[in-house]
């Protein structure tokens, strides 16, 4: 089995070129508001507007780290993440490391929040579109069913995404800050990958790819690869994940609370983590961070999705 086809950093940040299915019941096992704080007159609109959209008002009831929920049976499956504080970024004699992850800092996520269990899928996108909440699929690179990961994804539409589902459901669902995707792909490990410090051969862990490179690239099923230690599947791999972020060079003055970093940097590129079926194993890493370009498409892009809980 050929483990990821690699991109090479420099062309990987370059990168602004422009580069189905019958979905399966997912149960649970296998859909952008921006990271600001929400006023009570936009909490009100997307009331009104879920209300439209048959929505009901989620309980407002505590639920525990690593619980799984789902709003409404077309939402994704979400995974309560715990608070806790941690490590972000990687020391100086991590093997791949690049200067852009540095300096290691100390970040507190001080509220639970929960994230998507799997990578959007083409069935979860496919409802949006149905519904009249999102534009018609990019279009493909090649052949998937309803559980692979959606790809091709930009930034407007994964904002257009995360806003259905939040006047659908009357939840808040957004991307995850930069910041919380890594506590959430490290899942308390302090290892280069979750699993480790050693990639591997095999593609044992990660990568969504069925090593048929030959006959053209390929996505699996969400969900192929083990979890990482949260319940989270295919953090690293899969796809490319959008953040709400904006791209900075490094961490000096990087917020430590876990919200997204919005101040500054350049807000055309956004930061993007955790690979994709094609890259390198040093961009499998969990404090791997690059970008895209707000008015580009890759085709590596795809979104995992975050929601706010209630207390």
């Amino acid at each position: 089995m050929k483990p990821c086809l690699p991109l090479s950093p420099a062309r990987h940040r370059g990168r602004g070129r422009r580069a189905s299915a019958d979905p399966r019941a997912l149960g649970d096992k296998p859909g952008l508001i921006l990271g600001v704080s929400v006023t009570a007159p936009l909490a009100l609109v997307l009331l009104i507007a879920g209300a439209a959209l048959g929505a009901e008002a989620p309980a407002a009831t505590a639920r525990a780290p690593g619980e799984s929920f789902r709003d409404r049976p077309v939402c994704p499956v979400m995974v309560v993440i715990p608070a806790s504080s941690f490590r972000m970024g990687s020391p100086a004699d991590e093997a791949g490391r690049d200067a852009t992850e540095g300096p290691v800092h100390e970040v507190t996520i001080a509220r639970p929040f929960a994230l998507g269990r799997y990578e959007i899928t083409v069935a979860e996108w496919d409802t949006c579109v149905a519904e009249g909440g999102c534009s018609a699929r990019p279009r493909k690179a090649f052949r998937q069913s309803g559980n692979h990961p959606m790809f091709n994804l930009a930034w407007r539409e994964v904002r257009t995404y995360v806003r259905w589902l939040s006047a659908k459901t009357g939840a808040r669902y957004r991307l995850p800050s930069e910041a919380e995707w890594e506590f959430a792909a490290r899942a308390g490990t302090t290892t280069a990958y979750y699993w480790g410090n050693d990639f591997g051969s095999d593609n044992t862990y990660c990568c969504n790819t069925d090593g048929t490179w030959g006959a053209g690239p390929a996505t699996l099923p969400v969900g192929s690869y083990p979890a990482n230690p949260f319940g989270l599947y295919d953090t690293l791999g899969g796809t490319w994940e959008w953040t709400e972020d904006c791209w900075h060079g490094s961490y000096v003055g990087a917020p430590t609370d876990g919200r997204a970093w919005t101040e500054g940097g350049d807000c055309r590129r956004r930061v993007i983590r955790g690979g994709a079926w094609n890259a390198f194993a040093e961009h499998m890493r969990g404090a791997y961070r690059t970008w895209s370009h707000t008015r580009g498409r890759i085709i590596t892009d795809g979104m995992r999705v975050a929601r706010e809980l209630a207390f």
